[in-house]
């Protein structure tokens, strides 16, 4: 079966065909003549799917029934369609031919949800979930994790159901199944590890010849990030400097110190390469309740701020962004590091950001298995954003040195499928992807010569 990614592309080469002959012979290629519907008309095929829907005299119950089944792929499809389709007129036409077939039409099930989801036709996206939980059964590896995550996520957005949790799954115990999967993420692909390595190392870079230096991190979690950056400074010519580490968190469930104990650790190691460390564990809610007092140490000589998949959480509220970055002006740091996702699901229509993250978690999911409104807050932004906002909020761009590019690219040979990923070096920023898809950007910052006046009050400016 062809990988969900090339599927994709697969299916927009056939929803920009304008020809029946074209339509014919793509949809040949994927299918083995087996595909019963035109596979480019999406709009048609809602539009299909509405008038069946209105046309019907009886009442609707609030939920549309579950049309039939297809039969059983063991059973020869030949011998029962005709019987199955006399069954139920009015049952949406799923013949499940073959996987790779039924892949296609998984994705255009998707798609043509999500076209209903836009215009508010609430019955007609009901009934195609109903179809891409059939459709999905036949399914296997990235292609059925996908849908599935999908189709509930369509779900959701139709019936916008209340946030609970199911019986017996405290917050204490969420929050550590979280802490278990952002571990087992870190151990199974490169994706943190390079976020990691890349920002060390323009850290690294600017702390060169500072006796007292300071990080701030803006997603400590489990602190996995800084016992490579402590090992690499205890072997720095002249020493190590004094090294102080300022590890930001949200509030705990069970109220418990994770912060202070992922700092017990660190000290720990510290101690063990001769380190003369310092850490604070500081409880914010959100990043925009910081302000520079929080941050700042006169004992420093220099400070680097340190951010990874977290600035993008900002994005949902209005000028929470701008308020932070004016916060890391304030502290005048000596670099800022910043990783984020390089995708765009911020902005558009609802259709256009439901494609774009079908593409972005599908190529996701996809080389995972080759290793092995306010409601929308994952609003992710490209780097091509990203500079933007960096740059409007005083910050100027500083090239990640070859060093890093040469020795992330080595890291990658530690995974399986590591044939798969690829660095590339991007207007001085490193991008982590799969094949030709980049996933990830790591970006580096200082604050611009140039930038003058109150840092907070130009943030809030630039956000007017």
């Amino acid at each position: 079966m062809a990988d969900v990614a090339q599927k994709l592309e697969q299916l927009e080469k056939a929803m920009g065909s304008s020809t029946a002959a074209n339509d014919d012979a793509l949809v040949s290629h994927l299918a083995s003549d087996t595909v019963h519907y035109n596979p480019s008309d999406i709009a048609t095929w809602v539009d299909n799917i509405l008038w069946e829907l209105n046309a019907s005299p009886t009442p609707l119950a609030p939920r549309p029934p579950s049309p039939p089944p297809p039969p059983p792929p063991a059973v020869p499809l030949q011998n029962h369609h005709h019987q199955h389709a006399a069954k139920s007129d009015k049952a949406l036409p799923v013949v499940v031919v073959d996987t790779q077939e039924a892949g296609i039409r998984l994705v255009h099930a998707l798609m043509a949800c999500a076209e209903a989801v836009q215009q508010e036709s609430l019955k007609a996206a009901d009934a195609l979930v109903k179809q891409i939980t059939v459709l999905n059964t036949s399914q296997g590896g990235a292609m059925r994790k996908v849908a599935g995550y999908f189709a509930e996520a369509l779900t959701r957005r139709i019936y916008r159901p209340q946030p609970h949790r199911g019986v017996g799954c405290s917050s204490r115990d969420s929050a550590a199944l979280d802490n278990i999967l952002h571990q087992h993420f870190y151990e199974s692909s490169p994706y943190l590890k390079f976020a990691h390595f890349t920002a060390n190392q323009a850290i690294l870079e600017a702390f060169a010849g500072c006796r007292r230096v300071h990080v701030v991190d803006f997603g400590m979690r489990q602190g996995l990030q800084w016992p490579a950056l402590l090992q690499a400074l205890a072997l720095r010519p002249g020493g190590p400097p004094a090294f102080r580490l300022t590890g930001i968190g949200p509030p705990q469930p069970d109220h418990s110190g994770a912060l202070q104990e992922v700092g017990w650790k660190l000290a720990q190691l510290a101690g063990t390469i001769r380190i003369d460390f310092r850490y604070r564990g500081l409880v914010a809610a959100s990043l925009a309740d910081l302000e520079p007092h929080m941050l700042l140490d006169p004992n420093t000589e220099a400070v680097a701020v340190n951010s990874v998949f977290e600035l993008h959480g900002l994005l949902a509220r209005p000028g929470a962004l701008e308020k932070v970055l004016g916060t890391v002006r304030a502290v005048q740091p000596r670099i800022v590091t910043v990783v984020e996702q390089e995708a765009n699901h911020n902005g558009g229509t609802f259709v256009e950001r439901f494609t774009e993250a079908l593409h972005y978690y599908s190529t996701m999911f996809d080389s995972l298995e080759g290793g092995a409104g306010v409601e929308r807050t994952e609003r992710h932004e490209a780097l091509a954003q990203w500079r933007a906002r960096m740059g409007r909020a005083g910050f100027d761009p500083v090239a990640i040195g070859s060093n890093a590019f040469k020795q992330a690219s080595m890291l990658l040979a530690l995974f399986a499928g590591g044939d798969g990923y690829r660095v590339e070096e991007k207007e001085g920023c490193l991008t982590l992807g799969w094949h030709t898809r980049p996933l990830i950007a790591t970006s580096a910052w200082r604050v611009a010569a140039s930038a003058g006046g109150d840092p907070i009050a130009a943030a809030a400016a630039a956000a007017l």
